[in-house]
C-alpha cells in the first residue's frame, strides 16, 4: 500500500486547507485510515481517523483540540482520504502524515511520507 499526502501549506490563522492522501496498492483490507501531526519537539499526535464499517456508516474520531474546526472525509471511489482544515490556529503547524491500518491489525500499517502544514499569526 502506497499512501500519497497533498494539500499543505503556508496560511494565515483562521484560514484553512485541505489535505488530501491518495491510496494505491493492496487496498482491500485497509479498514482505518487516519490524519497525525508532528510538531518540532513533539510527539506525533493522532488528529482525526475514520473506521469503516461493511454494512453501516464510517465511524470517525477527533482529537479534543481540532473538534469542529477538522473534518475526515473520505472518497471511496478514488481511494482517497482527506481532511478540511479551518479556522487553523499557529499550534496547528505541523508535519500532517496520512495512515492507513489492516483489518485485525493493532497499529497503523502504512505511512505516508508528510505534508507540512504552517499557520503564522
Amino acid at each position: 500500500v502506497q499512501l500519497v499526502e497533498s494539500g499543505g501549506g503556508l496560511v494565515q490563522a483562521g484560514g484553512f486547507l485541505r489535505l488530501s492522501c491518495a491510496a494505491s496498492g493492496s487496498i482491500a483490507n485497509i479498514n482505518a485510515r487516519a490524519w497525525y501531526r508532528q510538531a518540532p519537539g513533539k510527539e506525533r499526535e493522532l488528529v482525526a481517523a475514520i473506521f469503516s464499517a461493511d454494512s453501516s456508516a464510517d465511524i470517525t474520531y477527533y482529537v479534543d483540540s481540532v473538534k469542529g474546526r477538522f473534518t475526515i472525509s473520505r472518497d471511496k471511489a478514488k481511494n482517497t482520504l482527506y481532511l478540511q482544515l479551518n479556522g487553523l490556529k499557529p499550534e496547528d503547524t505541523a508535519m500532517y502524515y496520512c495512515a492507513a491500518r489492516e483489518r485485525l491489525s493493532r497499529a497503523y500499517d502504512y505511512w505516508g511520507q508528510g505534508t507540512q502544514v504552517t499557520v503564522s499569526s
